[in-house]
């Protein structure tokens, strides 16, 4: 926490109700019944130029908020207008034990963003 504070780090859900169909941490089984405004956020974060999202299912929420269709790859990113603004997102690899990248791999593209 102490690192993130420092670099200015803060994290968020892109959603703010969620209900899980399945008793485990599989996104396959979370349905999604608010999602966050992330717009809202943005506006009391003024020096924030980038959002990043882990995984398929909050990069799927965070296009669906902002009326898109597609994401970006993993560890790619989109320029994007959320509310009145432009922002980088980059989409990361999942952090999830489940997702099948090693932990070197994810290492490697979570380090292009500390860069």
């Amino acid at each position: 926490m102490a690192f993130c504070r420092k670099a200015g780090y803060a994290f968020y859900d892109t959603a703010a109700r969620v209900l899980r169909r399945k008793d485990n941490a599989s996104d396959n089984f979370l349905e999604i019944l608010e999602p966050a405004d992330i717009c809202a956020l943005l506006q009391k974060l003024p020096l924030c130029h980038t959002v990043v999202t882990t995984g398929g299912k909050a990069s799927e929420e965070l296009a669906s908020i902002l009326g898109m269709t597609e994401v970006p790859a993993p560890s790619e990113y989109y320029d994007v207008r959320i509310g009145s603004r432009e922002v980088r997102w980059y989409r990361m690899p999942s952090t999830s034990r489940a997702y099948p990248l090693s932990i070197e791999k994810k290492k490697e593209a979570y380090m292009k963003l500390v860069k």
